[in-house]
């Protein structure tokens, strides 16, 4: 059964290419005909899992880059078909019909909700665990909850390699014996004394729920904590971001290795140093890995430059439902430095639940927008009013917002009167929606 399921995995997933369907299929069928396969592969001898609520795919695309630019073969899900369906596609595809991985390494970007299902047929060899936020609240719920739903797909012997800088991401290595690697951003000229945005996550220890002191943040909840209550802290990072500058796009990793951003931006920064943790992790010499991330350009779409008319501009991917996503491509926009516009499109609120429920909207940092660089701000889509509604209620001159629900007479207004430079933010299922609408150039640059 082994055999035919594996077959029957590559004859569909052949069928899907040509078709341009998805990647979950195939492998659904597969564990249908032998729901044990994945125990039944010979994985090779280094698993790499990517979790986290933001930056899984950014991270897997550049641990994969950095591999194989020093000579190793790469598996990984590409597609961030990230279910238990979806990593059976992809394993089933780089395996022989006897069962047997061709690859030297699979770098598997997995679901945080669905790890635990994933990972209970095999075991990774490192585990990245890249932050844990607020999170499309119709299906994760709450940071805390999802934390425990991970605890369940850590398994003895796997290294972890953890975000020194979340507090929630930290507790994972509480009461394990499992070899960890930290990796973090130390205090930069950016860094802030208070926290920013529109919650604080932050503000209690989730050991013991003492309220936390930092001594600095990055953003949100990240940053250098320490609860007086229990002792939980920070732990000093192996692998750290020591200088950077965001103006001219780089970063020093381990006071030694400058590293060039194709994209700016903190929440860039530590998918890069994640990448970076990993590969070293792994036992990759730090010069070469700083060599490979250097000036990358990741390709997963996210990030796309365009034309819209004579105005040049850049699309930035948030994921739905996330507002810490949301923030960090704000962010990006208003520390461009020049003049510019920005269109927020809401059209689609979720890829897989239709409840229309937008309480997130008033979790994003909408605050930072309210800056004399950023001449226009332009609110469109089928929720462009539920937008509205939100930025009344931030202190932005009114006369710089303009709703525009349709989309169309939206791009068309920015390409005919936007100011300076012009930034795109959505989600996934959006993205096109704008694209397609004006001259894209290049995908992963800002």
């Amino acid at each position: 059964m082994k055999t035919i399921a594996i077959l029957a995995c590559k004859l569909l997933r052949f069928a899907g290419k040509l078709l341009g369907k998805g990647s979950s299929l195939p492998g659904s069928v597969a564990l249908k005909l032998d729901p044990d396969i994945l125990q039944k592969i010979k994985l090779p001898d280094r698993v790499i899992a990517v979790t986290g609520s933001n930056g899984k795919t950014s991270t897997v695309e550049m641990i994969a880059h950095v591999l194989r630019q020093n000579g190793w073969k790469v598996a990984y899900n590409r597609e961030g078909s990230n279910q238990i369906e979806g990593v059976t596609t992809f394993l089933l595809s780089d395996c022989t019909l006897g069962g047997t991985c061709r690859s030297d390494v699979i770098l598997l970007e997995s679901d945080e909700r669905f790890a635990r299902h994933t990972f209970r047929h095999f075991t990774p060899t490192h585990y990245v665990i890249t932050n844990l936020y607020r999170d499309q609240l119709t299906r994760n719920g709450h940071p805390e909850w999802i934390f425990d739903i991970l605890q369940d797909s850590i398994h003895p012997g796997t290294r972890l390699i953890l975000n020194a800088d979340d507090p929630l991401v930290s507790c994972f290595a509480l009461g394990r014996d499992n070899p960890v690697t930290w990796f973090g951003v130390e205090r930069l000229p950016f860094s802030e004394t208070q926290p920013s945005g529109r919650y604080r996550d932050g503000a209690y220890c989730p050991h013991c729920k003492h309220p936390m002191e930092y001594e600095y943040y990055h953003y949100n909840h990240i940053g250098a904590y320490r609860c007086p209550g229990c002792g939980h802290h920070r732990h000093t990072p192996e692998d750290a971001v020591t200088q950077a500058s965001l103006e001219e796009k780089h970063l020093i990793l381990n006071g030694k290795y400058r590293v060039d951003m194709a994209v700016s931006g903190i929440y860039h920064m530590y998918n890069t140093l994640a990448a970076f943790s990993a590969c070293r992790a792994l036992g990759l010499a730090e010069e070469p890995i700083a060599r490979a991330l250097s000036g990358y350009a990741l390709q997963n779409g996210r990030i796309v430059s365009f034309r819209a008319g004579e105005r040049a501009g850049t699309l930035l991917t948030s994921k739905h439902e996330n507002s810490i996503s949301y923030d960090q491509s704000i962010r990006l926009a208003v520390q461009d430095g020049r003049d510019v516009t920005v269109l927020v499109l809401v059209d689609a609120i979720s890829r897989k639940y239709f409840t229309s429920e937008t309480s997130w909207l008033w979790d994003i940092d909408f605050e930072r927008l309210n800056a004399p660089q950023v001449k226009q701000i332009v609110l469109a889509g089928r929720y462009s009013n539920d937008l509205a509604v939100r930025f009344s209620y931030c202190p932005i001159p009114p006369e710089r917002v303009r709703v525009i629900g349709d989309i169309g007479a939206a791009v068309d207004w920015v390409k005919e009167h936007g100011e300076g430079y012009i930034y795109f933010i959505t989600c996934f299922s959006d993205k096109d929606k704008l694209l397609t609408r004006v001259q894209v150039e290049q995908e992963g640059r800002a």
